[in-house]
């Protein structure tokens, strides 16, 4: 199967430096439409779809390739290699922030930069470590969505999106979620909320920005700091945005300062 079809890859402008736009959970590449036309004349912009997610090919679904956050790294390296990107700067929203991270540890070289949007290595408490959810909170999620998953995607995008403003924003979210196979929705998240790539964040040698929202229900405060002080010569930025998605609710703070950095 192509890589580029079993992913939906869309390559957009002609830069020799190269911007691949990750989306995050029960996501898909449209929800960057804010964000990557303003980089359109100096990048190549590289967007896909997680297998699962959006329009890539389902049927190109492994379990045990897809069974930690590795396997998304594998086909982000893959991506890149087939569209023979190099120097490329890797933005990635909420789970992705960790893909990034895994396949540049994988293959530093191809890596300029890393751009993390309310990253979490573990969304578990654990001991001194705030991760925002104890086990059993998680577990009742996992639980809510694999029982009723049109259910967990109405009352689950409020709370990702906030900016209960704009409601319309919430509302993408859920339709998002909603085309999602249930089982494979279910698959991703228990991958997602479950895994824990603290130890990986110390190997990161790529340069790194830590974008948090100064309000995120998803991703606190407290673990963009903890991811910050973990990578060597981060850049945290606190963004005047609510919410886990400002990609979407705030598309003008996530520009100036990815602008800022790159």
């Amino acid at each position: 199967m192509s890589v580029l079809r079993r992913n939906n890859v869309q390559v957009l402008g002609t830069g020799d430096r190269v911007l691949l736009l990750a989306h995050g959970y029960g996501c898909d590449q449209s929800m960057w439409r804010h964000v990557y036309p303003s980089f359109l004349d100096t990048f190549k912009i590289v967007l896909f779809d997680y297998v699962g997610s959006g329009s890539s090919d389902a049927a190109a679904f492994d379990p045990t390739r897809y069974s930690t956050l590795n396997g998304y790294a594998s086909d982000v390296l893959e991506i890149l290699h087939e569209v023979e990107a190099e120097h490329v700067s890797f933005v990635g929203h909420s789970v992705s922030s960790m893909i990034g991270a895994l396949a540049a540890n994988r293959e530093p070289d191809l890596f300029e930069s890393l751009v993390m949007i309310g990253p979490s290595p573990s969304y578990i408490n654990d001991g001194e470590y705030t991760g925002g959810f104890s086990r059993e909170d998680i577990d009742g999620l996992l639980s809510s969505l694999e029982s009723n998953h049109m259910a967990w995607s109405a009352t689950m995008a409020p709370v990702i999106m906030g900016n209960p403003e704009t409601p319309e924003l919430a509302g993408e979210l859920q339709q998002s979620f909603c085309r999602m196979d249930p089982m494979l929705a279910h698959h991703f998240a228990r991958v997602t909320f479950l895994s824990d790539n603290r130890a990986d964040l110390p190997q990161i040698k790529t340069r790194t920005l830590i974008l948090q929202c100064a309000k995120d229900m998803i991703a606190p405060a407290s673990v963009g700091e903890y991811v910050h002080q973990c990578i060597q010569g981060s850049q945290y930025t606190i963004i005047d945005a609510t919410g886990h998605c400002p990609h979407m609710s705030a598309p003008e703070e996530v520009i100036r300062e990815m602008r800022a950095f790159l």
